[in-house]
Order: structure tokens, then C-alpha cells, then sequence
């Protein structure tokens, strides 16, 4: 079973929980290496230089890093949708939702360029909060600097108009019905993958090591026989799965 692994919300808040994070998951899961967990980084955060330095030895010992909003907090007022969305799954992270199309474009351009400014590699992937994207078109995303964005339902080439629907498992259970809704969501993504051979995605979150489902963290990582990384979806073994997407 092959899966793709990311980290969210990294931010000076979450240092210590993602560092202690990494610490546990090279331990429990012998397989895994640093370029196959991916880094989404937040970057409108008060980032201290010392914070800077960890980021950056993050990525020189090999984490891609990716773009992940600019500072994780959904405006207000919001649309009722985005009040749906907020209390079903994205409490107040979905900041893409309630926005219009160019403050989106300019809140992913100001992401990618804070990137260099602190000389940091950053990859071609983007998520955006919450995996709501909000209403940015497919002309607009062809002009932004990021070419992969991953969204809830997988994961598009934005320059070659082309969608990987994918599976994805989460574990942000921090009470108990999130847990028992992400236990039933999780079984079945990795139900879809194992009878279809997709790629699942697994996105975790600092602090989900502490939370209910931390044991089927460990259990569900090591099912994986192959870890695989963002920038190779779209090669030719994957084109296959790939759809058009509607503009």
C-alpha cells in the first residue's frame, strides 16, 4: 500500500509538538524517512529567527516544505456555507473560505514569496486550511507560483488541468464524536486504497499523537509499504488515475 504523508499548521506555536511528533513517528515507523513527510507551513505567524533555523534544518535534512494559507484564521463575517464548514469540520482554520477570488491570489503569492525571503525552499505543492479551497478559478491558479494543490477530494496539476482523486485519512480526534466520525472516514479511505491501489493521503496535525485515534496512527502507517512524494504523482505510472478538470 504506497501513501503520501504531510504534517499541517506548522508554526512557531506548534515547533515542539511537530519536532516531538517526528521524533515518535521515526521510531514507531522503521520505513519512514524525512523527505517523506511533508511540511505545510504557515507562514503569518510571529516566526523568530530561532524558529527560522529549525524550519530551515528541517528542510536541509531533507522535509519538503509546502505552502499552507498565511495565517490559518477564517474572516468574518462568513458565508452560511463557511459557518457549515466551520462547524463540521474546519472550526475557524478554513481562512480561503468567505473571501473573494483576488484576496485568495494574493494570500497564496504573499505565502510562496515569504518563502524566499527567509531563505527557505519551498515545493510546488499548496494546501490550503482546512483543504477549502474557497473560490479561486482555474485561470487564477494558473497564474499562481504553486503548480500541485491538494483539496479535500485529492490532488490537482494546476498547469496541466489535471485531478488525482485520492483517498485521505485524518486524526484530529480531540473529543469523542471526532474520533468515532474519523475512525468510520479512516476505515473506509484505507478500504478505497487497499481495493483500488490509490495512493491515501494521510494528513496529521501537531498535536494528534495526544489525541483518541494516536494508536491508529502507528498502526496505519505501518501498513504502508511505500511512502511517495508529492512532486511524482503526476509521472506516468499515475497517469492513469488522472481527470481532466473542468475550468
Amino acid at each position: 500500500m504506497h501513501a503520501l504523508l504531510s504534517i499541517h499548521d506548522v508554526m512557531p506555536s506548534s515547533r515542539a509538538a511537530v519536532s516531538a511528533m517526528l521524533t515518535q513517528l521515526f521510531v514507531s515507523v522503521p520505513l519512514l524517512r524525512p523527505q517523506d513527510i511533508t511540511l505545510l507551513v504557515v507562514p503569518g505567524q510571529s516566526w523568530s529567527d530561532e524558529d527560522l533555523d529549525w524550519l530551515r534544518r528541517m528542510a536541509t535534512n531533507g522535509h519538503p516544505l509546502a505552502g499552507h494559507g498565511w495565517c490559518h484564521q477564517a474572516v468574518r463575517p462568513r458565508s452560511l456555507f463557511h459557518h457549515l464548514h466551520s462547524a463540521v469540520l474546519s472550526r475557524d482554520a478554513a481562512e480561503h473560505l468567505s473571501r473573494p477570488e483576488h484576496e485568495l491570489v494574493a494570500l497564496v503569492l504573499r505565502c510562496h514569496a515569504w518563502f524566499a525571503q527567509h531563505e527557505l525552499p519551498v515545493g510546488p505543492l499548496y494546501v490550503p486550511p482546512a483543504w477549502a479551497l474557497g473560490s479561486i478559478g482555474g485561470q487564477a491558479l494558473m497564474s499562481l507560483p504553486f503548480t500541485l494543490l491538494e483539496t479535500l477530494s485529492g490532488v490537482q496539476d494546476v498547469r496541466r488541468g489535471e485531478q488525482l482523486l485520492l483517498p485521505l485519512a485524518g486524526y484530529e480526534a480531540d473529543n469523542d464524536w471526532r474520533a468515532r466520525l474519523l475512525a468510520i472516514s479512516n476505515r473506509l479511505s484505507w478500504q478505497w486504497a487497499k481495493r483500488s491501489g490509490r495512493i491515501v493521503r494521510v494528513g496529521l496535525h501537531p498535536f494528534d499523537l495526544q489525541y483518541r485515534l494516536a494508536d491508529h496512527i502507528i498502526r496505519d502507517l505501518n501498513r504502508v509499504t511505500q511512502f511517495c512524494d508529492y512532486p511524482s504523482l503526476f509521472s506516468a505510472s499515475a497517469d492513469a488515475e488522472a481527470l481532466p478538470l473542468s475550468r
